[in-house]
């Protein structure tokens, strides 16, 4: 067993323009006032890290690691979760995804998923410069608007769907096997990878790919009503990376898993920040220490209803008090009585 690194944090939703926000150095020093030992960092943030210097010198990504060494926290991971979204894009949603990209690609679906896939094998380069065995990203989608089809899916179509995510996959897995790290895709509705048998069938495409792994966040999964500790038990030498973020699921007379088009304060399935809503934690932090979790417990804050800073000072807490240090000895040792084969044998009367 393992006791869980962390607290950490995803920067991702708290930077911004104001101080402490709006630069590397000054986020970590507020991160760490609260309690946190980690950072995840956002690729697509140049307030955070410039990619493309960080996969090509070395001396670039020792500056951004000293930085946030030197703020007292280590880098957690880096996140493509912007670049991995169009890795894969169906046409319906290209025009809301080209602001992922820069202006450049925009309207060039082909010239935005080639930037994509080179922003992935980046980050994989960055990734082994600055010391790092896991990537948190999302696969992309090109099924995800017959999740729940009318009219009916034509036959074949799902096999078509994920072999192609393969196909584009494959290359990128590889890279990132060439440099060590893992690649932990977020399983979250609105990707092709959204559940456990969506993920089974990416793997199949590509091969079992040892880097093809997860990112366990149990909020997408209660508003999934999907079975979130079960999940650990079949999955968990796949589990390298977790987001502790908390949600709720209450449905009404009115609405359901899909929410109406509600707005998230109004929708049946809302996330909230830690210990506001119904995720089991405690059995969570239980089941990934005794699997031998060797990651980091990361902060995602999102919630619409509490502040983001009170939700990372609280969270920090949260964290922490879940972290379970292990045992190295087995509560009934003082009543041991030696083990040697002839007393065993002689216990058992043979």
């Amino acid at each position: 067993m393992t006791t869980i690194q962390g607290p950490a944090i995803f920067l991702a939703q708290f930077m911004g323009d104001k101080a402490p926000f709006n630069n590397l150095k000054s986020i970590c020093l507020w991160a760490e006032s609260l309690g946190f030992k980690g950072v995840q960092i956002p690729t697509w943030d140049n307030r955070c890290i410039d990619l493309q210097k960080a996969a090509e010198s070395q001396t670039y990504a020792d500056e951004i690691k000293g930085i946030v060494n030197e703020c007292g926290l280590e880098i957690t991971e880096l996140s493509t979760h912007l670049q991995g979204q169009l890795v894969a894009v169906h046409p319906a949603y290209d025009t809301l995804f080209d602001g992922f990209a820069p202006a450049s690609v925009h309207g060039n679906s082909k010239a935005r998923t080639e930037w994509a896939v080179q922003q992935l094998k980046w980050a994989a380069k960055a990734s082994r410069n600055l010391g790092l065995n896991a990537h948190a990203t999302f696969s992309g989608a090109l099924l995800w608007p017959t999740v729940y089809p009318w009219p009916q899916r034509p036959a074949g179509l799902v096999e078509t769907g994920f072999k192609e995510l393969g196909n584009r996959w494959k290359p990128i897995l590889d890279e990132f096997d060439k440099h060590g790290v893992d690649v932990c895709y977020e399983i979250h509705p609105g990707e092709d990878l959204h559940d456990g048998e969506t993920y089974e069938l990416f793997l199949k495409e590509v091969n079992n790919h040892p880097r093809a792994c997860l990112l366990y966040d149990p909020s997408h999964f209660v508003l999934q009503c999907l079975d979130y500790l079960t999940y650990i038990d079949y999955y968990h030498e796949r589990i390298k990376m977790f987001h502790v973020k908390d949600a709720e699921f209450n449905p009404t007379g009115k609405q359901g898993v899909y929410g109406g088009y509600q707005s998230w304060i109004n929708r049946a399935g809302r996330f909230r920040s830690l210990g506001d809503g119904q995720v089991d934690f405690k059995s969570i932090f239980s089941k990934l220490a005794a699997y031998d979790y060797k990651g980091w417990a990361v902060l995602e804050w999102e919630c619409c209803i509490k502040h983001p800073e009170d939700g990372a000072a609280e969270g920090a807490v949260f964290i922490q008090d879940h972290i379970i240090r292990v045992t190295d000895r087995t509560f009934d040792d003082f009543a041991n009585t030696g083990n040697n084969e002839a007393f065993n044998r002689k216990v058992l009367g043979i």
